[in-house]
Order: C-alpha cells, then sequence, then structure tokens
C-alpha cells in the first residue's frame, strides 16, 4: 500500500497547489503516491449551483468529473502510477499555463482539450472516449465517499490519507504558495504532527490568496489577491 492516498478533482486550483507540495515532500522522502479520485461535482450534488454558486462552477465541475472518468479508465488500462503523470499533465495544461482567451470551463471536459494532454502524459488519445462514460461515476463516487468517510462530508479537495489503511486523513493544507524544498519538509512535518494530535479536529481561517498559478494570473512570487471562501468554495450562500 502506498504511504500517502492523494484524492484530488483536477480542476480544484488548490488541489493543485497541495499536489505539487506533495510531490516535492515525495521526492525528498521517498514516498509512495497513490492518486485517487473525488469529485466536486458528486460532493455538491444535493446543490441548487444557480443558487449557491458563481456562474461557472458547475460547468468547472461537471467538466471535472468527466476528466475524472478518463483518469479512471486510465488507472484500468494502464496501472496506477499512469494516474499520477495524467493529473500532472492536466494539472500543467489547466493552471500552470497562460489563460486562453473563451477557454471555458465546459472545454475542459471535451476530447478536444484533454487529448493532446494525454499526449503529454504519454498515454492513447482513445482514453478521450471516457469522457462520457457514466458508468464509471461508480467508481468515481465510491472513491469521493471513502474520501469523505476519513475526514467527514464538510469539506473539499484535496483529501490526504497518510499511512493508510491506519494512519491519519485530513483535507488540505489549504495552501496558495509553493514552499521551497526545505520549507515543504518542514510544512509536512508541521501538518502531520497537528493532525496526529489525539483529538484534533480543525485549524482553519476563510481568507485565502488567489493561488500562485499563472491561468489564475498569479505567476513566480506573486501574492495573489486575496478572497474569503467559506463551505470549501466561494460559495454566494453557506
Amino acid at each position: 500500500m502506498a504511504d500517502i492516498r492523494f484524492y484530488f478533482d483536477p480542476v480544484c486550483p488548490f488541489a493543485w497547489m497541495t499536489s505539487k507540495w506533495v510531490r516535492q515532500v515525495q521526492a525528498r522522502r521517498d514516498y509512495s503516491v497513490e492518486w485517487r479520485f473525488i469529485s466536486l461535482r458528486l460532493v455538491n450534488a444535493h446543490v441548487d449551483y444557480d443558487a449557491h454558486f458563481p456562474p461557472e462552477y458547475e460547468a468547472g465541475h461537471t467538466a471535472g468529473l468527466r476528466l475524472l472518468r478518463v483518469a479512471a479508465r486510465t488507472r484500468d488500462e494502464h496501472g496506477p502510477d499512469a494516474v499520477g503523470r495524467l493529473y500532472a499533465a492536466l494539472g500543467a495544461a489547466i493552471f500552470d499555463s497562460d489563460p486562453v482567451t473563451g477557454d471555458r470551463e465546459e472545454r475542459r471536459g471535451t476530447a478536444a482539450f484533454v487529448e493532446p494532454i494525454l499526449d503529454a502524459a504519454g498515454l492513447p488519445r482513445a482514453l478521450s472516449g471516457a469522457l462520457d462514460d457514466d458508468t464509471l461515476d461508480a467508481v468515481v463516487r465510491a472513491e469521493t465517499d471513502e474520501a469523505l468517510a476519513l475526514t467527514g462530508k464538510d469539506v473539499g479537495t484535496p483529501i490526504i490519507h497518510f499511512e493508510p489503511p491506519e494512519g491519519v486523513a485530513f483535507f488540505g493544507p489549504v495552501i496558495s504558495r509553493l514552499p521551497g524544498a526545505d520549507e515543504a519538509e518542514q510544512l509536512w512535518d508541521h501538518v502531520i504532527a497537528l493532525a496526529r494530535f489525539p483529538g484534533f479536529a480543525e485549524l482553519k481561517r476563510s481568507l485565502r490568496e488567489r493561488p500562485q498559478l499563472r491561468a489564475l494570473g498569479v505567476a513566480g512570487d506573486g501574492v495573489g489577491v486575496t478572497e474569503d471562501w467559506h463551505g470549501g468554495s466561494r460559495r454566494l450562500k453557506k
């Protein structure tokens, strides 16, 4: 079993930033990581998107579910390591590239968007056929439920499970800046120590900087605008 289970939705910018930090720690500590699925669209299946979220959220979350179908088929046909390569290529295309004019959230759930990403990950373009295969939603739902069983339901993405099956699990950490290599290890040790403390449940503030991601207009050492999030997202209503 892997040292870390990392549950991700590919359209979540905070999950992507945290995943880059986890890859830093993985390289320094020689940890193994299993990349598993959690769908924000399924987590919010009961929510009226029009009433509770900014207008682009439903299309974005739906695209995320469609991309997770591709990830599920990738794992079935090419093994779990291929999911890590696919997620790396998806995150780079979605978040570490300059914004594209007219690059609407729904486009991320199309074959035209995902096929060049499959090329970059060294995977066959035929995997894009999974975008429309809703039979794969059962796998995504099962892993979403698995993740939420570890933390409770009032969370977002990512969810990390360290030293499964008995080890600690938690939502986040939500970070907007990528630490340096030494800081990455220090942050990891602090997070794990806190999560392991008996009875610990939550340490939180809803003010977040927009992550240092080119697609969000925050590149290099820039500092993103601070926004007030609640319920794990920029909801219009609680």
